[in-house]
């Protein structure tokens, strides 16, 4: 079932195009990456979903809810973590979360169990009189979280929920969103963590200049690229320019990069390179006299996938400045 429905959204500003004409949908239960450089158009997208900014032309429902017209009921069933949350320093955790809880319109008698049940959640107990400005960075992202989930939403907009924290506060983030989609909430994570989002979602997004640029899993978007399958080839610095010419020459082979120097080696990465014809780019190379070091398959990353998909737009594009 889907739980977000866009077709056209578009939103601007004066001569601005925040959004331009997206049109996408997030099944129940997923976790969403929403991809994109400053100003492509994703804190816009989050404000529109939750009713918070009428569309310019378009629309969008979720829940089946309009965003134009019924936002405050689609609020009601969402949770927003902002990319700086604002927390009262002055407040202990306990007192927090009753407060958004009485805020979010909680039933009263249900207050107090939702509030301890989230302190033990987020292994916060031992704190919950303190008061948060004396919190960690990790402990201060998982009172926002828990925060933002006080009400019990259905679907949870993160913005950046591990920007600034250490490994070991972005491994708890990271189990605390599996943990949300493995109970049934609908997560849509905004991100420039290429690595976090090929780790956590299920499908992505990426966007440029308020428009929608592919949608899919990675390795969907891997191969329609042209970018799937790869063999990574390491040989000696000599010898690239010849290996270059001799893989070039494969009819299935659609690109060769090459990676960072270091040494006497090089690291080339061959794109279309199935694990069924890697035999036959070795024997190949061999027999262009080429010394080959190691070799690897390996599958395109999100990293690279973003980054085709950015490199495709015109020049200087991904410089208009945010909104």
């Amino acid at each position: 079932m889907s739980v977000v429905v866009t077709a056209g959204l578009t939103r601007r500003f004066g001569t601005h195009t925040a959004v331009d004409d997206l049109t996408l949908s997030i099944e129940a239960g997923e976790i969403f990456g929403f991809l994109g450089h400053n100003g492509a158009g994703k804190t816009t997208t989050v404000r529109l979903l939750n009713g918070v900014l009428a569309p310019s032309g378009g629309g969008a429902t979720v829940f089946g809810l309009d965003v134009a017209t019924q936002g405050a009921a689609i609020r009601a069933r969402t949770g927003v973590l902002t990319e700086t949350p604002a927390l009262d320093d002055r407040m202990s955790a306990r007192a927090t979360l009753r407060f958004f809880a009485d805020v979010y319109g909680v039933e009263k008698t249900q207050i107090n169990p939702r509030v301890e049940e989230l302190l033990a959640l987020f292994e916060l107990q031992e704190r919950a009189n303190d008061r948060v400005g004396g919190f960690s960075k990790g402990m201060r992202q998982r009172m926002a979280i828990a925060r933002t989930l006080v009400h019990r939403p259905q679907l949870v907009f993160l913005d950046e929920p591990t920007a600034s924290l250490d490994p070991v506060a972005t491994r708890e983030v990271h189990q605390m969103i599996h943990r949300l989609a493995g109970e049934g909430h609908t997560v849509f994570l905004c991100t420039h963590n290429l690595v976090e989002a090929q780790r956590l979602c299920d499908r992505v997004a990426v966007l440029a200049n308020g428009r929608l640029l592919a949608m899919g899993t990675t390795t969907e978007l891997a191969h329609q690229l042209g970018r799937g399958e790869r063999l990574r080839i390491e040989i000696e610095m000599a010898q690239v320019a010849a290996a270059e010419s001799a893989l070039q020459a494969l009819p299935f082979v659609t690109a060769v990069e090459r990676s960072p120097e270091h040494g006497r080696e090089a690291a080339l990465s061959v794109h279309g390179v199935s694990r069924l014809n890697t035999p036959f780019v070795l024997q190949t190379l061999v027999g262009a006299g080429i010394n080959i070091f190691s070799a690897m398959a390996d599958d395109a990353s999100l990293e690279d996938v973003y980054f085709a998909l950015q490199a495709e737009q015109p020049h200087g594009a991904n410089e208009e400045a945010a909104r």
